[in-house]
This record gives C-alpha cells, sequence and structure tokens, in this order.
C-alpha cells in the first residue's frame, strides 16, 4: 500500500524526535551495544540506533523497514556512523535473507508497528544463526489493569497517528509465540505517560 501525504512528510519526523528524545537514546544506550558479527537490524527507521553500535563488535549490518520516507533521515545517519550498512526496504514478515546467516538480531520500537509481529519474530529466528541473539527493546503492555485498559481503549486512535503503533502489545508473549527464550528479560515505566512508557528490554535465543 502507497504512503499517504501524512506519512511521507510529517511522520519520520514525529517519529524521529519521539524516538530521539532522552530517556530513548538511555534505552538504546543498553541494548545497541550487544550487537556483534553480522547483524541484521529490523525497523531502523531513521537511524537512531546507529550512533550506538561498537564498532569494534560489528562486521556489517543489514537494515530492514518497509517506510521508505524514513530512508532518507536513516541514509545521513549511517554515512555519518561510518558503518557498512545495506539498507533494505521490506517489512520483516517476509526476509529476503538466508537461514542461520546473521550473529544478532536487534529490534528497537518496531514490533509495535509490524502488522503480523509473531511472523516477523519467526523470520527473525530463521536468519539468525546457532548461538545468535535477539537483542531488543520495545514498549508495551503494561502489568497494571487501569492502564492496560486504557492502552486498549487509545490503540485504535494512536496507530492511525502513530504508523501503526500498538500500545498494548504483550512483548514477552510474543517472543515466546515466535519460539525464543528470554536470557536477560528486563522492564518497567520509563518517565512519562504510563500509556507509552512501560519498557521490555533485554536478550533472547531460540528455545
Amino acid at each position: 500500500m502507497s504512503e499517504t501525504w501524512y506519512e511521507r512528510h510529517i511522520l519520520p519526523y514525529a517519529v524521529d524526535l519521539a524516538c530521539g528524545c532522552r530517556l530513548v537514546r538511555r534505552q538504546r544506550e543498553k541494548v545497541v551495544p550487544l550487537a556483534q558479527g553480522r547483524v541484521l537490524e529490523v525497523g531502523i527507521g531513521t537511524g537512531l540506533n546507529m550512533a550506538h553500535y561498537d564498532k569494534t563488535k560489528v562486521a556489517k549490518i543489514v537494515a530492514l523497514d518497509p517506510a521508505l520516507s524514513m530512508h532518507r533521515l536513516a541514509r545521513k545517519r549511517i554515512a555519518r556512523a561510518g558503518l557498512e550498512v545495506e539498507l533494505v526496504g521490506v517489512s520483516a514478515e517476509t526476509i529476503p535473507l538466508r537461514d542461520a546467516s546473521f550473529d544478532s538480531v536487534l529490534v528497537t520500537w518496531s514490533l509495535c508497528s509490524i502488522p503480523d509481529p509473531v511472523a516477523a519474530l519467526k523470520e527473525m529466528r530463521r536468519v539468525l544463526a546457532p548461538g545468535g541473539r535477539l537483542i531488543f527493546c520495545e514498549h508495551g503492555r503494561s502489568p497494571d489493569e487501569g492502564v492496560r485498559r486504557w492502552q486498549d481503549r487509545v490503540t485504535p486512535y494512536w496507530m492511525k497517528i502513530a504508523g501503526g503503533c500498538h500500545l498494548n502489545r504483550d512483548i514477552p508473549g510474543l517472543l515466546r509465540q515466535a519460539g525464543f527464550e528470554c536470557l536477560d528479560l528486563e522492564e518497567g515505566y520509563l518517565p512519562g505517560p504510563r500509556l507509552l512508557t512501560y519498557n521490555y528490554w533485554g536478550e533472547a535465543v531460540v528455545g
């Protein structure tokens, strides 16, 4: 489906502003440097992870994002990072890459907006080499019943202005459904509106 005027001209900058704030940047600093070897980044968006990779540990990055309107900003950050990055404009539900071809898969603030997150996670599992790790940081479903109810109410409207973003996805549950086992799962609210700020982050391996 073609992008709307809003998705082409407004959404990339709105996402870049929201996902580039100091609190989110601190979360990126916790997880992105864990990536090593041949890396698949799912949902590169505007390239905000580029500044946080450990260049001494990364051989090459293949970065996926179907939102072509985001690529222009992503390319600028890729150029500044000085990393070898191949940018591919496809969705993660059907990753056009070989089985067992990556040492690390990195996904940050993207599972919320992928139409079929379980299918995407199964594809991530498929392309991970034996011993490889999925590294993730995502916002999602709150453990607090009152917050969850509001997440469920607001999500249908939020999706329309936030690029399909769901506020209420159960990130650990999605990982389990796709066959992953969390090695190191941390979770908690970041400062800000509770509807938006319950975060899950850590590493997972094929279960």
